[in-house]
């Protein structure tokens, strides 16, 4: 029985070596996870000018638009609450973020963002260069190459045009 692992590309004759260093030779999921590992690597380096990071960015994107709860943020950023109650710590002790009580209900907490951190997102968002850390040594045509197939892999399987058509027809049937 064959489950793909020994010959990544049919009919290529070669044998797939799980412990290659060649990026040519590794698996697509492989590559999507060096490649995203580096991004973020990089792009924490950016960040951390702003004593930011890539968990941290996300919550100052959506505060720029209207303050949230914890919980709206944990949803809209894809963590748990108690992930982002770790990510507001460290942004609060940063005079970041604000939490403020509730009008309503005494439990929650409104998370604001502050003129500082609303400051250090327009410095830190720079989309110019955060596409720089990705696409060095890409041409423009392969950028938007990228571009293109990275929105088809990011997309979930439930968003209009997501996935897959077995994926669709499967849905369906």
């Amino acid at each position: 029985m064959r489950d793909g692992l020994d010959d990544p590309d049919p009919g290529a004759g070669e044998t797939f070596d799980p412990a290659s260093s060649d990026p040519a030779h590794w698996p697509v999921g492989r590559l999507l996870s060096a490649a995203a590992r580096r991004v973020e690597r990089e792009w924490n380096a950016h960040l951390g000018g702003w004593d930011l990071n890539h968990a941290s960015l996300p919550v100052l994107v959506h505060l720029a638009r209207s303050p949230r709860s914890q919980r709206e943020l944990a949803a809209a950023c894809g963590v748990t609450e108690q992930t982002m109650s770790r990510v507001l710590a460290r942004m609060e002790r940063t005079g970041y973020v604000r939490r403020s009580p509730h009008q309503d209900d005494r439990r929650r907490h409104v998370i604001t963002a502050t003129p500082e951190g609303l400051a250090a997102l327009d410095a830190a968002a720079d989309r110019r260069r955060a596409e720089e850390v990705v696409t060095r040594g890409l041409t423009p045509a392969q950028v938007e190459q990228l571009r293109a197939l990275l929105v088809l892999v990011a997309r979930p399987d439930d968003a209009p045009g997501g996935g897959t058509p077995a994926a669709g027809e499967a849905r369906r049937g």
